[in-house]
């Protein structure tokens, strides 16, 4: 030491060194705060004390938008929290400043407003500090009241020393959402927050607010619907979320680990099991908890938990868990999963006590003794037919059709569509377990797939609470359809077929293999179905404005399709019908097209729906015959009527006779005065004198244009005609609705007009109408 104190010029170095280290650590102290008056400009950043993290503008990935942002000082791309992400600023003219009333506000290049704390206080002394935990603070001039900071805006991160409030009362909770692109820090598709319902778990929203997935409960360990989760515990120690306090109100916070990882601890159950009881419960082990739980602080222990549900006649389930505690189920269970590992967690379902008996169970031996008869018995059974199939052909044919080698159709079609192209349709039938129906053909290629989601049956009954009637939206011979809400809140119409309907049935497969994977803006969107033993769903988007002729037909309401309304109803319905005819996979006749069919979303456009009597055409097919007329009275065209021939002139037909009733505001079924007996020979009346005005809505006669309403009149004229030849293909109906110059033939005068003789019955409900599909008996006479 005596060495180097008398070396002058070692002295005088290592001095130089601590004064500019000092400086440094002076200078940076006071780069992590920006005080009132002062202003961080795009270029210059704050750094925590400790150098975590950093504040400045930054531009993500390739964009060239810049947005006020936090990251880690050691990795510039990982931001942990936006200012601005809904406005981006273009250019490298973003300040960050306290205003005179102590708001933090960002501005742009225009000193335009983009992001703003919405904090204000009378100061001299506000400042803003970057702390060592990633939080941005706005502090008063004492420097210990908060009046703002980012930990309680997040953006996508969870940050240590977070405390992120839920509101069990309101059902709200604070989202933490995702960018939308790695180059796009703007509010993207998802959401993640704490159950806001209460449950003490992890919950993953959509924009469409429907739950897509969630942790299980969390149990001061480890989530529950994470098994993997159990034997690294200690990852997550000093992660909590709290329960309820008398507010209703939890936090989610997370402190990180300062001292060496503890040991951890180990619980052991014993759990009783009642006897003597009605009642008991079946154990079921290594499951996710199903969703939508009731707490039961009261209940301490197991024992108490499951006196609690014993005495619930409600309740269907319970389970005890340590960190949790008590829960009860008394609803449907949503969301339930078996873990193959053998976990700790234990879920006890409720079963009447014969079927906990264990002398009335069948042995795995004995299952899998009857499983090889039945199955020695089955492929005994197919060989023999395959031997002696030559013999039995015949015999086969006539007595059991459904097995008969030269059947030409499946036995769930009818004789519609052995006339149609149905050799490119392979359909199994449906299975009756609990879940979903087995495959389903086109083409070779799946229905039930992405497009049609397959829903649970007790989802579907949670959703219409339980099929209640004041749901019912409407009801017909194939059953009732009700309105339905799923957890998301999305509205939803379930048609509900009727289990002594055969028609029913039949026109349940139909509308699924015809038109699961339909999509056209004027078609009504199948989402999905369910088959639950004798019970078969299908699934539709709700439309609030329920069916054309609730409005159309009702004189109280009719005003509320103005003019321009029915003109864009019109050209919807023309567009969906020519998409069936022409654009789909498959060429689609519909064969009930009416004004109960035409459903109307909030924005009044048209959706044609009930596809239950549709046949499929396929290859250069252009027309088919059937002996058996479906169909709805004063719709129907001639042809079909009376020889059972179908095409896409049919459907032109049947859209005439639609567009006739839009302009004029009148049933063509029930129309009646003093020398006609239909609209049709009423319009065509009009029509020869040139008095086509006085067919139009007296509601809307004084608003329309006479050149718009005969450029919808003519076509309709041209579809009602007589001969299929002669009516236009909805292609050229299409090319007359949209185009201003286009030149029309002149229609021939309507000869024929149906006559019902039998009529199916129209339920109208609060809500959807839906038209029955019982077969109607028309014949046809002459003028």
């Amino acid at each position: 030491m005596e060495t180097c104190n008398k070396n002058p010029v070692f002295v005088s170095l290592v001095s130089l060194i601590f004064l500019l280290y000092s400086f440094a650590q002076f200078c940076h102290a006071a780069n992590d705060k920006i005080r009132q008056g002062e202003a961080l400009r795009d270029g210059e950043t704050l750094v925590s004390e400790n150098n975590v993290f950093e504040l400045g503008f930054f531009s993500p990935g390739n964009s060239s938008f810049r947005y006020l942002g936090i990251w880690y000082e050691f990795d510039s791309e990982a931001v942990v929290w936006v200012a601005n992400r809904d406005k981006p600023i273009l250019g490298r003219n973003g300040v960050l400043r306290i205003e005179d009333d102590g708001k933090l506000v960002v501005h742009d290049r225009n000193d335009g407003v983009v992001w703003s704390s919405n904090v204000s206080r009378s100061s001299n002394n506000t400042a803003a500090k970057l702390s060592n935990d990633g939080n941005f603070m706005l502090s008063g001039d004492d420097g210990g009241s908060t009046l703002w900071e980012s930990f309680n805006e997040p953006t996508d991160t969870f940050l240590p020393g977070m405390r992120v409030p839920v509101s069990c009362k309101r059902g709200e909770c604070r989202h933490f959402r995702s960018w939308k692109s790695p180059g796009d820090p703007s509010p993207g598709n998802y959401s993640l927050c704490v159950d806001p319902n209460g449950g003490q778990q992890i919950v993953l929203w959509d924009n469409n607010n429907q739950r897509r997935w969630r942790s299980g409960q969390w149990n001061l360990q480890f989530f529950t619907g994470l098994p993997f989760m159990r034997d690294k515990a200690n990852y997550l120690h000093g992660f909590d979320i709290s329960r309820p306090d008398e507010n209703g109100t939890m936090y989610i916070t997370y402190t990180p680990l300062k001292h060496p990882k503890p040991s951890l601890f180990r619980f052991q159950i014993s759990w009783e099991v009642g006897d003597g009881k009605p009642d008991g419960f079946l154990k079921i082990k290594s499951t996710k908890l199903p969703d939508l739980a009731n707490l039961y602080p009261a209940a301490l222990n197991p024992h108490n938990c499951k006196q609690n549900c014993s005495e619930n006649c409600s309740c269907i389930a319970y389970a005890f868990i340590i960190g949790i505690g008590c829960m009860i189920w008394t609803g449907d269970l949503v969301d339930m999963q078996h873990f193959q590992d053998a976990g700790s967690l234990e879920f006890f379902y409720r079963l009447h006590h014969s079927e906990l008996d264990p002398g009335r169970k069948i042995s795995n031996l004995m299952i899998v003794i009857i499983s090889l008869v039945l199955a020695g018995c089955l492929a005994a059974s197919l060989w023999l037919l395959c031997r002696y199939k030559k013999k039995l052909k015949g015999e086969i044919g006539i007595y059991f059709p459904c097995l008969s080698a030269v059947s030409s159709r499946p036995c769930c079609m009818d004789d519609d569509v052995a006339v149609s192209d149905v050799s490119k349709i392979k359909s199994k039938e449906f299975s009756t377990d609990f879940f979903v129906p087995t495959d389903i053909l086109i083409d070779g290629s799946q229905v039930n797939g992405p497009e049609l989601q397959n829903f649970d049956f007790s989802y579907i009954a949670t959703a219409t609470k339980n099929f209640c009637d004041e749901n019912r939206l409407g009801q017909g011979g194939f059953g009732t359809v009700y309105k339905g809400e799923l957890p998301s809140g999305e509205q939803i119409a379930v048609k509900r077929l009727s289990v002594q309907s055969g028609q029913g049935l039949e026109e349940f497969k139909t509308e699924i293999i015809l038109i699961a994977k339909l999509q056209h803006r004027n078609l009504v969107r199948l989402l999905g179905c369910c088959i639950h033993g004798d019970e078969k769903l299908l699934i539709y988007e709700y439309m609030p404005n329920k069916s054309l002729d609730r409005l159309l037909f009702d004189e109280a309401k009719k005003a509320e399709l103005d003019w321009r309304t029915r003109l864009g109803i019109i050209e919807g319905i023309a567009r969906g019908l020519l998409y069936l005819h022409r654009d789909s996979r498959h060429r689609i006749i519909h064969r009930d097209l009416k004004a109960s069919n035409i459903l109307l979303d909030a924005e009044m456009n048209p959706k044609i729906s009930d596809f239950g009597m549709a046949r499929m055409f396929g290859g250069n097919q252009n027309e088919a015959k059937t002996v058996r007329v479906v169909g709805t009275y004063g719709y129907m065209s001639p042809e079909y009527a009376m020889e059972g021939l179908f095409s896409v002139k049919s459907d032109a037909y049947s859209f005439g006779v639609l567009l006739l009733e839009i302009v004029s505001g009148q049933r063509n079924n029930s129309f009646r005065s003093f020398d006609h007996t239909s609209l049709l020979t009423y319009a065509w009346q009009l029509w020869s004198e040139d008095k086509i005005m006085d067919l139009v809505d007296p509601c809307i006669r004084d608003s329309c244009s006479p050149n718009e309403v005969l450029k919808c009149i003519h076509p309709a004229m041209l579809c009602v005609q007589d001969s299929p030849a002669r009516r236009p293909k909805m292609e050229t109906v299409v090319v007359f609705l949209e185009s201003e110059t286009a030149t029309l033939p002149m229609p021939t005068k309507p000869t024929y007009t149906s006559l019902r003789t039998a009529v199916e019955e129209e339920n109208v409900l609060d809500g959807q109408q839906v038209s029955s599909n019982h077969v109607t008996v028309t014949t046809i006479v002459g003028r």
